[in-house]
């Protein structure tokens, strides 16, 4: 056999340990981006109580930190199940 009919095996072999990999994967990259969101609303609330003057300036960044924050969750979240469907494979 050549070493392409090989690797070819050897992927399928592991698809199920992939899978299972990926789903971990998702729901890591879910409670990560909940701690994040957490902690920008733990400090930007304890900005405000030092500060309620600057609730519009801390408001607004914490919105734009919490998208980034989405979005990277989002993402990882994506990866995870084009692996799982074996979209690409």
């Amino acid at each position: 056999m050549d070493l392409l009919a090989i690797l070819l095996q050897v992927a399928t072999d592991f698809m199920p340990i992939a899978k299972m990999g990926a789903g971990i994967g998702a729901g890591i990259a879910a409670i990560g981006a909940g701690i994040g969101i957490g902690q920008i609303g733990r400090g930007a609330v304890e900005a405000i109580a030092r500060q309620p003057e600057a609730v519009g300036d801390i408001r607004s960044n914490m919105i734009v930190a919490a998208a980034l924050i989405e979005g990277a969750a989002f993402f990882a979240i994506v990866i995870c199940l084009l692996i799982v469907l074996g979209v690409g494979a």
